[in-house]
């Protein structure tokens, strides 16, 4: 009764605010993760993937601070093999490949200053990271034809962090004149870079070499740590009039 309580109360917050607040951002980058703590003793490896955001509104000088919403992709281990597609069809090959992944979601805050082309922010986040490992199955040669996929093995962990970066205008874009178009008008694009660290709780997980199969049984060996991870990224924004 508590958690719908308070999660009623902050969409009722959110969408009393006025359209002249909700002037939106959204943002979308290719990121780097870098093991921390037990989990790097683990791993020892990068992990590649992708992130996106939306903030509720833009900076401005009477608010200085954005609140959104934060997700992430990504791969931090894979393992590939050519299979007989079954016992009865030996003379058809399949692509068996396996990857291990986390997904992250977020909610942010923002804080930076609400003018200049070029402008520092801190950051805060609070989540979770969904942990999981697939494996697929592909026609030969064609990773766009999948056969079948499954998730072998999967753990949820709590997270919190923050970081910082450096919003870097590169165009800005001409309001229309007649006042029509869609409400929501883009009114500039920014390069981004940022960092960020996580503090992740303790979950299992999969890595490259967990999985064995031996006489027709899948065999697993997880792994257990925090799931500390450091972020770099890189990419494009587009604040909203």
């Amino acid at each position: 009764m508590k958690r719908k309580f308070t999660v009623t109360a902050l969409l009722v917050f959110f969408l009393g605010l006025s359209p002249e607040i909700l002037s939106q951002s959204a943002g979308i980058n290719f990121m780097m993760g870098f093991p921390q703590g037990d989990f790097k003793k683990s791993i020892n490896r990068l992990g590649f993937g992708a992130e996106g955001f939306v903030t509720l509104w833009t900076v401005k000088p009477s608010i200085p601070f954005t609140l959104g919403v934060d997700g992430s992709f990504m791969t931090y281990g894979s393992e590939s093999r050519n299979e007989p597609f079954s016992t009865t069809i030996p003379d058809v090959t399949v692509d068996v490949s396996r990857t291990n992944n986390i997904v992250n979601f977020h909610l942010l805050l923002q804080i930076m200053p609400p003018a200049g082309s070029i402008r520092p922010y801190i950051e805060g986040l609070w989540g979770g990271s969904y942990l999981y490992t697939q494996t697929q199955i592909n026609s030969q040669g064609n990773v766009d034809k999948e056969v079948a996929s499954s998730t072998n093995f999967d753990d949820w962990a709590w997270n919190y962090g923050g970081g910082g970066g450096l919003l870097i205008k590169v165009h800005d874009m001409k309001n229309d004149e007649d006042g029509t178009g869609s409400r929501w008008k883009v009114s500039s694009i920014w390069i981004d870079l940022k960092a960020r660290y996580l503090l992740g709780s303790e979950a299992e997980y999969l890595k490259e070499g967990s999985m064995r199969i031996e006489q027709g049984r899948v065999l697993f060996t997880p792994s257990k740590s925090h799931t500390d991870l450091i972020t770099a990224h890189l990419g494009v924004i587009i604040q909203f009039d």
